[in-house]
């Protein structure tokens, strides 16, 4: 979490707010605190605050309402309790979502003996925030519950449609040195190919320009969603990322009963991309020879492939779903990569239609530094590595909240059971779609490596598809030796 201001910063905060021309709807003044309300109006500037696009809403106690004078308060959050608990925790047990807020105690001015207290509130990001399970908004000057104004209600939740993850904030009102010290920026340097400025200045310049962070007022910085999760020092010093690490586990078997190793990441996705890739592969065995077309000593899985859906975990996870994150299981036949979100496309649909993705800036920047494959290309190239690998053909599925992409290790053709055998015919037949060749029997039986000799095997792989409705006869007119197969959505 970062670190709170200097007394000096929280003083030009303070005149800052203090200058504005009136009360607002995204800051408060109060004399002093009651405290059975407080939570009333973080909901209630927060949400406000989300309405107008600001960074931080604020309640700021020891001002006068009308003037904005400093009278000092008596309010000291640091000691006050509610029914013998912490003022701060009480209030999270209340608030839904947890979001974050801040006190700030201080004395006004360096001349004078007059206690302030500056309340720094997070807006609302993914829903309303409640207190007590009741909504509110300020109207003006007033707070009001949010439900009285259903067009307001409305309009919040269109904010939160238009505001993409990657512009939200993780850390607000902190110093260039903070960003320095929570941002791996050389690395950013260096995965953009941009050269290293030679001063701070620079440095934060680029950063901007790329919209990772944002400078604010008084000369503070806030560090935009995008830059935390890509290039994060430790994603646990964002309050609201943590949990979006990726988790490695690898499993004794092949059920979840005995866990030999979980290893929890915490860097950035783009500074900690390739390590995880290079990690996944001392993790995981090699094949012996399989067929024509492979070396002894293959990995398991094919490296391509493995880098493809990581990175789209990384990318189409819903990042509103939180106390969750993408997860990497390994097992000794399969390997299960999943990410929090249903998928905005069909699984059965995957591997033609062009993806959509509810973070494009996230998917963009990915894709410049070269983290995954250029668009609509990389499940084809899944597919067609696996292919080459004369692995069953992977699996895309949806459970409850999650999207999860399967890889199983070599089985030869009579060790697939007919399902399995079905999909492949499946995939195989979408991979040939994609790249304007219609399925035959002779390309389904170089899928599977098998000898023109045994071509009635693959026949009744085909038939299974078909009645399966999985593909389609492209040309029924002709006779069954030159029949040839697309996709039954083709």
């Amino acid at each position: 979490m970062p670190i709170d201001m200097t007394l000096t910063q929280q003083r030009a905060l303070l005149k800052e707010l203090c200058n504005l021309p009136a009360e607002t709807e995204w800051v408060e003044f109060k004399h002093n605190a009651d405290v059975l309300i407080l939570g009333e109006y973080i909901s209630a500037l927060a949400n406000s605050a989300a309405l107008l696009g600001k960074q931080t809403a604020y309640l700021v106690y020891g001002l006068k309402d009308a003037t904005h004078a400093v009278v000092g308060t008596t309010f000291k959050p640091s000691q006050q309790k509610y029914k013998q608990q912490e003022i701060e925790n009480w209030l999270l047990q209340k608030l839904s979502p947890k979001i974050h807020f801040r006190f700030h105690e201080f004395l006004a001015g360096p001349e004078d003996n007059l206690p302030v207290v500056i309340l720094e509130i997070q807006p609302a990001a993914h829903q309303p925030v409640q207190f007590d399970g009741v909504e509110y908004v300020r109207i003006g000057s007033y707070k009001k519950k949010l439900k009285e104004f259903p067009e307001k209600e409305r309009e919040l939740w269109r904010v939160f449609d238009k505001t993409p993850f990657e512009r939200q904030l993780a850390a607000t009102n902190i110093t260039a040195d903070e960003v320095l010290k929570l941002l791996e920026y050389p690395a950013y340097f260096d995965l953009t190919g941009l050269p290293l400025p030679e001063n701070r200045t620079g440095i934060l310049a680029a950063l901007t320009a790329d919209q990772l962070i944002e400078e604010t007022v008084g000369g503070r910085w806030s560090i935009t969603s995008l830059g935390a999760i890509m290039f994060a020092r430790k994603l646990q010093s964002f309050q609201h990322l943590g949990r979006k690490a990726v988790r490695l586990i690898l499993y004794r078997g092949n059920s979840r009963i005995e866990t030999i190793r979980e290893i929890p990441g915490n860097k950035g996705y783009a500074v900690g991309f390739e390590g995880l890739i290079d990690y996944l592969k001392t993790l995981l065995p090699s094949n012996e020879e399989i067929g024509k077309a492979f070396r002894k000593e293959e990995p398991m899985y094919p490296e391509l492939a493995i880098r493809e859906l990581v990175a789209n975990a990384l990318i189409h996870q819903d990042f509103s779903i939180t106390g969750t994150g993408p997860m990497i299981e390994l097992f000794d036949t399969r390997m299960e990569i999943t990410n929090p979100g249903v998928p905005l496309v069909a699984t059965d649909r995957f591997l033609d239609s062009p993806p959509r993705s509810r973070n494009e800036a996230l998917a963009s920047f990915m894709r410049r530094i070269n983290i995954c494959e250029e668009r609509g290309t990389g499940i084809d190239k899944v597919v067609y590595q696996t292919e080459l690998y004369q692995l069953p053909a992977p699996v895309f599925e949806v459970t409850g909240h999650h999207t999860r992409s399967i890889l199983f290790s070599y089985k030869t053709f009579a060790e697939m059971d007919k399902e399995e055998r079905a999909h492949a015919c499946y995939l195989h037949c979408c991979l040939k779609y994609v790249n304007r060749e219609p399925m035959n029997n002779p390309s389904l039986r170089e899928r599977f490596g098998i000898e023109p000799k045994s071509m009635s095997m693959v026949s009744r792989v085909i038939k299974d598809a078909l009645s399966m409705r999985l593909i389609r006869a492209y040309d029924p007119e002709v006779g069954s030796k030159a029949l040839r197969y697309i996709p039954f959505w083709a």
